[in-house]
């Protein structure tokens, strides 16, 4: 295993290195200039980033898992070009997390496209991510248990016509909800609840592209009101009878599971993670100097785990990366799970050491560090992590286990 995790990505294309260089500087240089400052107004308001997204498509950015031949940059699992994609996540993570989870979501509609969609579909969704700079989402959550006090119901039902379907109901932590205009759902055609009841729904799940200017697709702002991860305007989307066109279903029923795609988007949330903690760490190491501790033995301690814990994620994320592209991908899909579980177990334990040597003013406003704190530790219940260790744990001891969410 130890030789394993040492290893590059033996599919990068080496004519491509150069660029893939120059853009990633490209990327971090706009994140730390613009993006960083605009992350608090953003978390205050609690509004989509919309100005970085602008920004993002003026740089050719968007099209970013949009292969090349399509006018895209190529990078992602899809295209084994993967490391740059994690890479680039990390940059604007570390300028904003709440940026990086809005353009995950993008980055990994455009996978799932790329893998299921027709050539005709191709041509005229990757076209308008490149060329008119559309915003992409994958909403799944219809979560059956209401939070406290809540009367809003999730779940949607489908009904057959002639040439789609007419799609009632509402979906939860529905990312970028005021700043996309398409999303991918995923909905069970027999019965409510998305796609986590994974045994249910495996054989018959569909994605289904919907255009959310739709005016039978409204937004409940008021549902999302959360301590982190604020400016992922995750809100509640209410479906009222709206037509989806069959053109725009994207592969058959079953495709999501049969390929397996949750599990290329797992590592893909650990390099946000690494992103947020990376923030942390740079304004820990700029206070710890002006405030002239960096002689303390103990601070000296705490920024070397730091040190170490960022250096062992960015290996398993180059690990990982080099499966994919690779084609390992049974060991690739395990991977990320024993990527992700890491990751976010360090990257908690590294902004734990900045608050400690920085003390409590590290937690005071405009330092990045509360809104890191609030951000990570809320985006990592996305995925249970006892499942996740559970999961890792039934793979070793050779028992079935479900890679994408963790359960049986």
């Amino acid at each position: 295993m130890t030789d394993d995790l040492f290893r590059t990505a033996a599919s990068v294309r080496d004519a491509a290195i150069g660029d893939d260089r120059a853009v990633l500087a490209t990327a971090a240089k706009l994140a730390a200039d613009r993006f960083a400052a605009r992350a608090e107004e953003y978390d205050r308001k609690a509004v989509f980033p919309a100005e970085d997204f602008d920004d993002l498509f003026a740089g050719g950015f968007l099209g970013v898992t949009v292969p090349r031949e399509y006018g895209g940059l190529g990078y992602g699992p899809r295209q084994r070009h993967t490391l740059p994609l994690w890479e680039m996540t990390t940059a604007l993570a570390k300028a904003d997390l709440s940026l990086a989870r809005c353009w995950e979501g993008h980055a990994n509609a455009l996978v799932l496209i790329d893998a299921l969609a027709t050539p005709e579909q191709k041509r005229r969704w990757f076209a308008g991510v490149v060329e008119h700079g559309d915003k992409w989402a994958a909403w799944s959550g219809e979560p059956q248990a209401p939070k406290p006090g809540e009367r809003l119901s999730f779940g949607t039902t489908l009904v057959p016509v002639h040439d789609g379907w007419i799609l009632h109901g509402g979906k939860a932590f529905a990312t970028s909800a005021t700043g996309a205009q398409w999303a991918i759902l995923l909905v069970d055609p027999a019965t409510p609840g998305g796609a986590r009841r994974t045994r249910e729904v495996h054989g018959r799940l569909l994605l289904l592209a919907c255009d959310l200017s739709d005016p039978t697709v409204t937004v409940d702002a008021s549902w999302w009101d959360p301590v982190g991860m604020r400016a992922t305007v995750s809100h509640a989307v209410r479906f009222n009878d709206t037509f989806i066109p069959r053109e725009h279903v994207i592969g058959g029923p079953g495709g999501y599971f049969e390929g397996q795609w949750q599990t290329a988007f797992v590592p893909h949330y650990a390099a946000s993670f690494l992103g947020g903690a990376l923030g942390a760490y740079e304004y820990g190491l700029a206070y710890l100097k002006r405030q002239g501790k960096s002689k303390d033995p103990y601070v000296q301690q705490r920024v070397g785990s730091i040190a170490v814990n960022v250096q062992t994620a960015r290996l398993w994320l180059r690990h990982v990366a080099g499966l994919w592209d690779e084609g390992r991908l049974d060991e690739a899909r395990i991977a990320g799970d024993r990527a992700w579980h890491l990751i976010a177990r360090t990257t908690r334990e590294t902004v734990h050491h900045v608050i400690q040597v920085c003390g409590a003013r590290s937690l005071v406003r405009p330092s990045p560090v509360e809104r890191i704190l609030r951000d990570l530790t809320f985006y990592q219940l996305h995925d249970v992590g006892d499942h996740v260790l559970a999961t890792i744990g039934r793979a070793e001891l050779g028992e079935p286990y479900d890679p994408s969410f963790h359960t049986l």
